[in-house]
């Protein structure tokens, strides 16, 4: 890094510390969202479970990993991966009796939908799929229902991005690995790095990952770290920002546009912060808008509400998978 750049990085660092150590925010006037519930329609006689995460495809397809009306697939012969029309309709479903936890989601620029399997019960789990846009099973990663910390095993994954020449992130983090693995674009492990910590490439359970903007980074929701943190695609640190509350999710649109969603942040959890989302710069970290958990009078009494997973489309909607509420919600732009 040139003695410039590193200037500017270090101003970046400096500015983004006063804002989180000051508590900084800008307020709930400043939203410009407008919540829209009930917009997506499963078959008559299915309910949502936990709706754990959300991507978008090339067409704007919403596409969702939903954990079979409750919140575990196992034993359930549902079809946990759904993709929707931005109008609510379900076009297609598929994945039934392969998952007990999905987790993640993540399509990649040739419409490929990956899915992380973020548990393990009756010889299943911890396992990674990618599949093609109609269900069928193109890879998978890890071993069915063996977790372990190898180049070849996971502990629980979490969430999974593709860069755009094709090599595959895997956040490996509510197990006790609290790494990102990364792979080829055809499965060859290539590295991992982080362990649990606090310090600069540590983790305590990074919940998510997104790489995206203009230089592509990685941006890894460290949530009980209660950061984002961010990365090059070789693993070394970048930079973290604490301003983003508690992070469960995180997305970056191409045009550096930063979402990151707090589903626990409390009076006794990571106190000083308000669940919901915070729209800001993948750049800076600065922060420009903030939309509150719609379920914010309950924040005290429930461990988990809003956003665990979290995208928005090429018209900047943002549509949120809400885990403990079992919802998909969307936030259009008023």
């Amino acid at each position: 890094m040139s003695e410039g750049n590193r200037a500017r990085l270090s101003f970046t660092i400096a500015i983004v510390a006063v804002i989180a150590t000051f508590g900084i925010r800008v307020s709930a006037q400043d939203n410009p969202y407008r919540v829209v519930e009930g917009w997506a329609k499963l078959p008559e006689g299915r309910s949502w479970g936990s709706t754990a995460a959300v991507d978008v495809d090339s067409n704007d397809h919403i596409w969702v990993a939903e954990r079979c009306g409750t919140n575990s697939c196992a034993g359930s012969n549902l079809s946990p991966i759904l993709e929707f029309d931005p109008s609510g309709k379900l076009l297609r479903s598929f994945g039934a009796g392969m998952f007990v936890f999905p987790h993640g989601i993540c399509v990649d620029k040739e419409g490929n939908v990956w899915v992380t399997d973020g548990d393990g019960k009756d010889g299943k789990g911890h396992q990674v799929f990618k599949f093609s846009p109609d269900g069928r099973v193109l890879m998978t990663l890890g071993k069915k229902g063996v977790k372990g910390n190898g180049p070849d095993t996971f502990d629980q994954p979490t969430g999974i991005a593709v860069a755009p020449n094709g090599d595959i992130f895997v956040t490996d983090g509510h197990g006790k690995n609290d790494r990102v693995v990364k792979f080829s674009k055809d499965g060859k492990f290539i590295k991992t790095w982080g362990r649990h910590g606090a310090g600069p490439g540590e983790f305590d359970q990074p919940h998510d990952i997104s790489i995206g903007g203009s230089q592509n980074r990685v941006y890894i929701a460290d949530r009980s770290n209660n950061r984002v943190q961010i990365f090059d695609q070789d693993g070394s640190f970048i930079a973290a920002w604490k301003q983003f509350g508690r992070p469960s999710a995180v997305f970056i649109a191409k045009d550096d546009t930063l979402y990151v969603s707090d589903s626990h942040s409390n009076s006794t959890v990571n106190p000083g912060y308000t669940r919901g989302i915070t729209v800001g710069s993948a750049k800076d970290g600065s922060i420009k808008y903030f939309t509150p958990d719609p379920d914010l009078a309950q924040a005290e009494v429930n461990r988990i509400s809003g956003a665990s997973g979290i995208v928005a489309d090429a018209k900047g909607t943002i549509y949120a998978a809400d885990v403990g509420p079992h919802k998909l919600r969307k936030y259009v732009l008023k």
